[in-house]
Protein backbone atom coordinates (compact mmCIF):
# COMPACT_ATOMS: atom_id res chain seq x y z
CA UNK A 1 0.00 0.00 0.00
CA UNK A 2 1.26 3.46 -0.92
CA UNK A 3 0.40 5.30 2.25
CA UNK A 4 0.90 8.79 0.86
CA UNK A 5 -1.57 8.24 -1.98
CA UNK A 6 -4.05 5.89 -0.31
CA UNK A 7 -7.63 7.15 -0.51
CA UNK A 8 -10.30 6.66 2.14
CA UNK A 9 -13.43 6.30 0.03
CA UNK A 10 -15.84 5.55 2.88
CA UNK A 11 -15.55 8.16 5.64
CA UNK A 12 -18.76 6.91 7.25
CA UNK A 13 -17.26 3.49 8.03
CA UNK A 14 -14.18 5.04 9.64
CA UNK A 15 -16.34 7.34 11.73
CA UNK A 16 -18.68 4.51 12.68
CA UNK A 17 -15.76 2.42 13.93
CA UNK A 18 -14.82 5.26 16.29
CA UNK A 19 -18.34 6.23 17.30
CA UNK A 20 -19.48 2.65 17.95
CA UNK A 21 -16.46 1.75 20.07
CA UNK A 22 -17.43 1.54 23.71
CA UNK A 23 -16.40 -0.36 26.83
CA UNK A 24 -18.25 -3.60 26.18
CA UNK A 25 -18.97 -5.39 29.46
CA UNK A 26 -20.76 -8.55 28.25
CA UNK A 27 -19.82 -10.96 25.44
CA UNK A 28 -21.14 -14.06 23.76
CA UNK A 29 -19.26 -17.35 23.91
CA UNK A 30 -18.52 -17.21 20.18
CA UNK A 31 -14.78 -17.86 19.75
CA UNK A 32 -12.48 -15.52 17.85
CA UNK A 33 -10.28 -17.21 15.26
CA UNK A 34 -6.52 -16.87 15.68
CA UNK A 35 -6.18 -15.77 12.04
CA UNK A 36 -8.56 -12.87 12.71
CA UNK A 37 -6.60 -11.85 15.80
CA UNK A 38 -3.30 -12.01 13.95
CA UNK A 39 -4.65 -9.79 11.18
CA UNK A 40 -6.06 -7.36 13.71
CA UNK A 41 -2.74 -7.05 15.54
CA UNK A 42 -0.82 -6.70 12.28
CA UNK A 43 -3.02 -3.78 11.28
CA UNK A 44 -2.85 -2.19 14.75
CA UNK A 45 0.95 -2.38 14.67
CA UNK A 46 0.94 0.54 12.23
CA UNK A 47 0.32 2.80 15.24
CA UNK A 48 2.84 5.64 15.53
CA UNK A 49 5.54 5.58 18.20
CA UNK A 50 8.43 7.89 19.03
CA UNK A 51 11.32 7.17 16.62
CA UNK A 52 9.47 3.96 15.69
CA UNK A 53 10.34 2.26 18.98
CA UNK A 54 7.15 0.14 18.87
CA UNK A 55 7.29 -0.48 22.64
CA UNK A 56 4.26 -2.75 22.92
CA UNK A 57 4.23 -6.42 23.84
CA UNK A 58 0.98 -8.39 23.73
CA UNK A 59 -0.08 -11.60 25.49
CA UNK A 60 -3.23 -13.27 24.13
CA UNK A 61 -5.10 -15.46 26.61
CA UNK A 62 -7.79 -17.94 25.59
CA UNK A 63 -9.13 -21.16 26.99
CA UNK A 64 -7.34 -22.73 29.94
CA UNK A 65 -4.69 -20.01 30.27
CA UNK A 66 -7.37 -17.33 30.53
CA UNK A 67 -9.47 -19.35 32.97
CA UNK A 68 -6.47 -20.01 35.22
CA UNK A 69 -5.56 -16.33 35.37
CA UNK A 70 -9.17 -15.44 36.16
CA UNK A 71 -9.19 -17.88 39.09
CA UNK A 72 -5.98 -16.46 40.54
CA UNK A 73 -6.95 -12.80 40.26
CA UNK A 74 -10.53 -13.32 41.45
CA UNK A 75 -9.21 -15.07 44.56
CA UNK A 76 -6.85 -12.16 45.25
CA UNK A 77 -9.61 -9.63 44.60
CA UNK A 78 -11.80 -11.36 47.17
CA UNK A 79 -8.93 -11.49 49.64
CA UNK A 80 -8.29 -7.76 49.24
CA UNK A 81 -11.96 -7.01 49.84
CA UNK A 82 -11.64 -8.79 53.18
CA UNK A 83 -8.27 -7.17 53.97
CA UNK A 84 -7.45 -3.95 52.07
CA UNK A 85 -3.85 -4.16 53.34
CA UNK A 86 -3.27 -6.92 50.79
CA UNK A 87 -3.62 -4.46 47.90
CA UNK A 88 -0.55 -4.23 45.68
CA UNK A 89 1.11 -1.14 44.25
CA UNK A 90 0.69 -0.43 40.55
CA UNK A 91 3.59 0.17 38.18
CA UNK A 92 2.42 3.70 37.36
CA UNK A 93 -0.25 6.14 38.53
CA UNK A 94 -3.23 5.71 36.24
CA UNK A 95 -5.51 7.94 38.32
CA UNK A 96 -4.63 11.10 40.29
CA UNK A 97 -3.96 10.98 44.02
CA UNK A 98 -6.46 13.78 44.52
CA UNK A 99 -9.57 14.14 42.36
CA UNK A 100 -10.75 17.61 41.32
CA UNK A 101 -13.52 18.97 39.12
CA UNK A 102 -14.36 18.42 36.28
CA UNK A 103 -12.69 14.97 36.31
CA UNK A 104 -14.29 13.76 39.52
CA UNK A 105 -17.70 14.84 38.18
CA UNK A 106 -17.27 12.80 35.00
CA UNK A 107 -16.00 9.83 36.99
CA UNK A 108 -18.99 9.91 39.31
CA UNK A 109 -21.42 10.27 36.41
CA UNK A 110 -19.86 7.22 34.78
CA UNK A 111 -20.04 5.12 37.93
CA UNK A 112 -23.56 6.17 38.92
CA UNK A 113 -24.76 5.71 35.35
CA UNK A 114 -23.35 2.20 35.06
CA UNK A 115 -24.69 1.09 38.41
CA UNK A 116 -28.03 2.69 37.60
CA UNK A 117 -28.37 0.61 34.43
CA UNK A 118 -27.51 -2.50 36.45
CA UNK A 119 -29.89 -1.63 39.28
CA UNK A 120 -27.10 -1.49 41.87
CA UNK A 121 -28.10 0.81 44.71
CA UNK A 122 -25.67 3.28 46.27
CA UNK A 123 -23.92 1.63 49.20
CA UNK A 124 -24.56 -1.93 48.03
CA UNK A 125 -20.96 -3.01 48.52
CA UNK A 126 -21.58 -6.67 47.72
CA UNK A 127 -23.16 -5.87 44.35
CA UNK A 128 -20.46 -3.32 43.53
CA UNK A 129 -17.74 -5.83 44.39
CA UNK A 130 -19.38 -8.45 42.18
CA UNK A 131 -19.64 -6.02 39.27
CA UNK A 132 -16.05 -4.84 39.69
CA UNK A 133 -14.97 -8.46 39.67
CA UNK A 134 -16.41 -8.86 36.19
CA UNK A 135 -13.27 -6.99 35.10
CA UNK A 136 -11.20 -9.93 36.29
CA UNK A 137 -13.37 -12.35 34.36
CA UNK A 138 -12.76 -10.37 31.17
CA UNK A 139 -16.52 -9.72 31.26
CA UNK A 140 -17.03 -13.20 29.82
CA UNK A 141 -15.07 -12.42 26.65
CA UNK A 142 -13.43 -15.36 24.84
CA UNK A 143 -10.18 -13.39 24.45
CA UNK A 144 -8.19 -11.59 27.12
CA UNK A 145 -5.25 -9.38 26.15
CA UNK A 146 -2.48 -8.31 28.52
CA UNK A 147 -0.11 -5.53 27.49
CA UNK A 148 3.37 -4.95 28.91
CA UNK A 149 6.17 -2.45 28.47
CA UNK A 150 9.93 -2.74 28.96
CA UNK A 151 10.80 -0.81 32.11
CA UNK A 152 13.78 0.77 30.35
CA UNK A 153 11.35 2.90 28.32
CA UNK A 154 10.25 6.38 29.35
CA UNK A 155 6.75 7.61 30.13
CA UNK A 156 6.38 8.79 26.55
CA UNK A 157 5.96 5.16 25.56
CA UNK A 158 2.63 5.17 27.37
CA UNK A 159 1.48 7.78 24.82
CA UNK A 160 2.60 5.43 22.05
CA UNK A 161 0.78 2.60 23.79
CA UNK A 162 -2.47 4.54 23.87
CA UNK A 163 -2.39 4.92 20.09
CA UNK A 164 -1.64 1.21 19.66
CA UNK A 165 -4.53 0.25 21.94
CA UNK A 166 -6.90 2.51 20.04
CA UNK A 167 -5.79 0.92 16.79
CA UNK A 168 -6.61 -2.50 18.19
CA UNK A 169 -10.08 -1.40 19.27
CA UNK A 170 -10.88 0.25 15.92
CA UNK A 171 -9.53 -2.71 13.95
CA UNK A 172 -11.72 -4.91 16.15
CA UNK A 173 -14.79 -2.88 15.22
CA UNK A 174 -13.94 -3.28 11.54
CA UNK A 175 -14.10 -7.05 12.10
CA UNK A 176 -17.38 -7.05 13.99
CA UNK A 177 -15.76 -7.32 17.42
CA UNK A 178 -16.05 -5.22 20.53
CA UNK A 179 -13.58 -4.58 23.33
CA UNK A 180 -13.01 -3.07 26.74
CA UNK A 181 -9.63 -1.62 27.76
CA UNK A 182 -9.02 -2.31 31.45
CA UNK A 183 -6.69 -0.59 33.88
CA UNK A 184 -8.34 -2.65 36.63
CA UNK A 185 -5.78 -5.42 36.10
CA UNK A 186 -2.87 -3.14 37.01
CA UNK A 187 -3.07 -3.83 40.73
CA UNK A 188 -2.50 -7.54 40.18
CA UNK A 189 0.76 -7.49 38.26
CA UNK A 190 2.53 -9.79 40.76
CA UNK A 191 0.07 -12.50 39.77
CA UNK A 192 -0.33 -11.67 36.09
CA UNK A 193 3.28 -11.22 34.97
CA UNK A 194 4.50 -14.65 36.17
CA UNK A 195 1.36 -16.27 34.77
CA UNK A 196 1.96 -14.96 31.24
CA UNK A 197 5.70 -15.64 31.38
CA UNK A 198 6.75 -11.99 31.24
CA UNK A 199 10.43 -11.16 31.73
CA UNK A 200 11.69 -9.33 34.82
CA UNK A 201 12.09 -6.12 32.82
CA UNK A 202 8.41 -5.99 31.81
CA UNK A 203 5.75 -3.91 33.55
CA UNK A 204 2.00 -4.25 33.18
CA UNK A 205 0.32 -1.49 31.16
CA UNK A 206 -3.29 -2.73 31.11
CA UNK A 207 -5.56 -5.53 29.99
CA UNK A 208 -8.34 -5.73 27.42
CA UNK A 209 -11.42 -7.87 26.86
CA UNK A 210 -12.16 -8.77 23.24
CA UNK A 211 -14.93 -10.69 21.54
CA UNK A 212 -18.43 -10.50 20.11
CA UNK A 213 -20.78 -8.29 22.11
CA UNK A 214 -23.82 -9.76 23.81
CA UNK A 215 -26.44 -7.43 22.34
CA UNK A 216 -29.08 -8.67 24.78
CA UNK A 217 -27.07 -7.74 27.89
CA UNK A 218 -28.47 -4.78 29.78
CA UNK A 219 -25.01 -3.55 30.75
CA UNK A 220 -24.18 -2.95 27.08
CA UNK A 221 -26.93 -0.34 26.82
CA UNK A 222 -24.91 2.01 29.04
CA UNK A 223 -23.38 4.93 27.16
CA UNK A 224 -21.08 7.61 28.51
CA UNK A 225 -21.29 11.25 27.48
CA UNK A 226 -18.58 13.19 25.66
CA UNK A 227 -17.73 16.87 25.83
CA UNK A 228 -18.13 19.03 22.73
CA UNK A 229 -14.98 20.31 20.98
CA UNK A 230 -15.87 23.81 22.14
CA UNK A 231 -15.21 22.77 25.73
CA UNK A 232 -11.68 21.50 25.18
CA UNK A 233 -10.42 23.38 22.11
CA UNK A 234 -8.64 26.73 21.90
CA UNK A 235 -8.40 28.24 18.41
CA UNK A 236 -5.36 30.42 17.72
CA UNK A 237 -4.72 32.53 14.63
Amino acid sequence: MKQVSAQISDQASVDTAMLSRFSCRAYTEQPVARELLEGLLQTAARAPSGTNTQPWKVYVLQGASKDALIDKVVAQHNAQAADPNLAQAEAYDYYPEKWVSPYIDRRRACGFGLYGVLGIAKGDKAAMHAQQQQNFRFFGAPVGLIFTLDTVMGRGSLVDYGMFLQNIMLAARARGLHSCPQAAWNGFSKIILPHIGAAENEMLVCGMSLGYADESARVNTFQTERETPASFTTWLS
